[in-house]
């Protein structure tokens, strides 16, 4: 087999089906003269005669009838296995799977899912929300979402989202009783919410003025590895929460939070689909790119 390829035997097949060379050359593509080469070189390998050929007709041996009836149904599966693959780029299908960190999920992932999956039912979606850092080949997973900082240099990296920020918020009522910080190391005199990860970390706050960053660790009143929590005991008046504005951005403009140093929150870039580097993605996974871009291009001309 190592001296043949499905070249070689598609001529043969498409020969013998049409018994003629010159519409077997018109199927395939090549000329007569290099149609009837490959043949003549086929049989010196086989070390047998194939065909019987003269300028009116084409005619198998009992070794090509043989040879024939053997592969032609192999070589029809083949073309079938081919169009079917083909079709995938036409119309994607399989299983997707994405591995990201919760706040992506929530604030950038949620809204296009649905959509996703609407254009591209053939497409089954499964999202992992981990704030961990996986090897996402490794896991099994056909992409993941990460932030600038976080990247491998050996990924493809696409944006998903628009900018982002942070923002400290407390209740009305907390900030009515207790004051407004005006500068980050403030919020050490004040009762504050933290979030401890499932790696057991616990972050400092990070805020960034004018090119100086100040880095406070507030003794917290309460910690939470579950978001909803810290969300609900913000409203719930504890104390103040560092968080992605999304999250808060509804209570904020209703008046129910109050968000203070705003001017130490700078916007930041928002989290990035990443994927390795290959020449053919598999086909879900290069619907997704495709509908990300479209969705970007949309938002961007909704905030025009």
């Amino acid at each position: 087999m190592k001296n043949f390829d499905l070249r070689d035997l598609d001529a043969f097949v498409a020969v013998a089906r049409t018994r003629n060379f010159r519409r077997a050359a018109t199927e395939q593509g090549v000329s007569v003269s290099s149609l009837s080469q490959r043949l003549s070189d086929m049989e010196e390998r086989l070390g047998v005669r194939l065909m019987n050929r003269t300028t009116r007709s084409v005619a198998l041996t009992e070794a090509g009838e043989l040879l024939l009836n053997r592969i032609a149904p192999a070589m029809s599966e083949v073309g079938a296995a081919l169009d079917h693959v083909r079709g995938l780029r036409a119309v994607p299908s399989g299983r997707l799977r994405i591995n990201a960190p919760p706040p992506a999920i929530d604030l950038v992932l949620a809204p296009m899912v649905a959509p996703f999956l609407q254009a591209h039912p053939r497409i089954d979606l499964e999202v992992v929300g981990d704030s961990s850092f996986v090897d996402i080949v490794a896991q099994g997973f056909d992409a993941g979402v990460r932030y600038g900082e976080h990247l491998a240099q050996d990924m493809i990296a696409v944006p998903l989202g628009a900018p982002q920020r942070y923002a400290v918020v407390a209740s009305r009522e907390y900030v009515a009783q207790h004051g407004r910080p005006k500068h980050p190391k403030e919020l050490l005199e004040h009762a504050c919410i933290r979030t401890r990860f499932g790696s057991g970390a616990m972050l400092d706050w990070e805020f960034e003025k004018a090119g100086r960053v100040v880095k406070v660790s507030p003794p917290p009143k309460l910690v939470a590895t579950y978001l909803g929590l810290a969300l609900r005991a913000v409203h719930d008046g504890i104390g103040f929460w560092l968080t992605f504005e999304g999250y808060v951005r509804y209570g904020i403009k209703s008046g129910a939070l109050v968000s203070v140093l705003d001017d130490w929150c700078p916007p930041f870039p928002g989290p990035y689909l990443y994927y390795p580097s290959r020449r053919q993605p598999p086909p879900a996974l290069a619907a997704f790119v495709a509908f990300v871009a479209q969705w970007r291009k949309q938002e961007r001309r909704k905030g025009k």
